[in-house]
């Protein structure tokens, strides 16, 4: 609709007639109609109307001007944008940092109060069992050794003193129980995840909390032997069982890191120095299968034994690198970070290892004991 005034109800300004282009109006309209934020001009007084009547000129953003300052806040968007995200990539990072340090520390209380250090356990179909305490008669792995020393000792202490059945159930319950440090952020969310095979000790559930980080078990070609496994807790504890046993050859020894199955290192036996030694770190993971249960070595509960799930080697083939969609790695240290991944030291510190690192190096890092000179970049 065009507005339209009157200049007779202005303020008492009168005009009878005023030719095309005289000034004489001019200062009269322009005090007279300012408050009302329209500007008149002399050349617009007339209409078809006659003398008493005008169209002022109305103000406003073209579709240029529009399209200007959006391009412009698209273009402040994309130079932010990358800027958010490294902040929140640092964040999650220091998270990260941080599990693994309350897992050193975890480890190095426990090596306290036991004398050695966590052990591996029995095997991947075997789950931790709180009346056989730790070391080689305790079927739970690391994870499972460890967590009285994470503020999770009714966790740990699920199910004891009770008859074998229910034991059971409450296996199945630790199973099913996801816990935020065992998880880098970067990577994915502490939750459940699907678990299709079965435990031993354990009732049934299609659930199982998994881990990101793996213990180090040194230079050797794989990171679980593969060797049979007892049925019973009783076929166990015969002193008989061939653990760890392929042809008649022990291939644990293969294992020259601070964990593998049924493992009691001591911190003494560490001759490479504990700030030049890997403890625990970033697994690599196939991101296709984050939240599958499919990947062959992130399958089972991460409160089992000894089993690629929770162990990683620095062998010469391991070599760290990032989770790449379509990339099968059941052995080597790798995350989701972009620059490489993290690992707690045996002194307890946590340092970011490169994905470029010297792999002669990484595989020094990874043995305990092989006296060759290892200092971590």
């Amino acid at each position: 609709m065009r507005p339209s005034w009157r200049l007779s109800n202005a303020r008492g300004v009168r005009a009878n007639v005023v030719a095309k282009g005289s000034r004489k109006l001019r200062p009269a309209l322009d005090r007279d109609f300012q408050p009302l934020g329209v500007r008149a001009e002399p050349d617009q007084i007339f209409s078809a109307q006659g003398a008493n009547s005008f169209r002022p000129i109305l103000y406003g953003f073209t579709l240029v001007e529009l399209l200007v300052v959006i391009t412009i806040i698209g273009i402040l968007i994309a130079l932010l944008l990358p800027a958010v995200q490294s902040a929140r990539e640092a964040a999650r990072r220091t998270q990260c940092a941080n599990n693994l340090k309350q897992i050193g520390l975890a480890w190095l209380t426990h090596e306290q109060a036991h004398g050695f250090l966590p052990g591996g356990g029995w095997g991947a179909t075997w789950v931790g069992d709180p009346d056989r305490g730790a070391g080689i008669r305790q079927p739970g792995g690391w994870i499972y050794h460890i967590l009285p020393y994470l503020e999770q000792t009714a966790l740990h202490q699920l199910g004891a003193g009770q008859s074998a059945a229910v034991k059971k159930q409450m296996a199945a319950r630790v199973i099913a129980t996801p816990l935020a440090m065992f998880n880098c952020p970067t990577r994915r969310r502490s939750m459940t995840y699907p678990m299709y095979p079965t435990h031993k000790n354990a009732d049934y559930t299609n659930v199982a909390a998994r881990t990101d980080y793996a213990a180090c078990a040194g230079d050797a070609s794989w990171s679980e032997p593969y060797t049979p496994e007892p049925n019973s807790l009783e076929e166990g504890d015969n002193p008989n069982f061939a653990w760890c046993t392929e042809n008649g050859v022990y291939i644990c020894a293969q294992y020259t890191g601070v964990c593998y199955e049924r493992s009691q290192r001591t911190v003494s036996e560490i001759k490479d120095g504990t700030s030049n030694t890997y403890m625990v770190g970033e697994k690599y993971l196939n991101p296709d299968h984050y939240a599958t249960g499919r990947d062959p070595s992130d399958d089972w509960a991460m409160y089992s034994g000894h089993q690629d799930d929770q162990h990683r080697v620095t062998h010469p083939n391991a070599r760290p690198k990032q989770d790449q969609p379509g990339l099968q790695d059941r052995i080597s240290f790798g995350s989701a970070h972009p620059a490489g991944f993290q690992a707690v030291f045996c002194d307890g510190s946590v340092r970011m290892i490169s994905f470029s690192i010297d792999q002669e190096l990484h595989r020094r890092l990874g043995h305990i004991k092989d006296q060759l000179p290892a200092s971590p970049p």
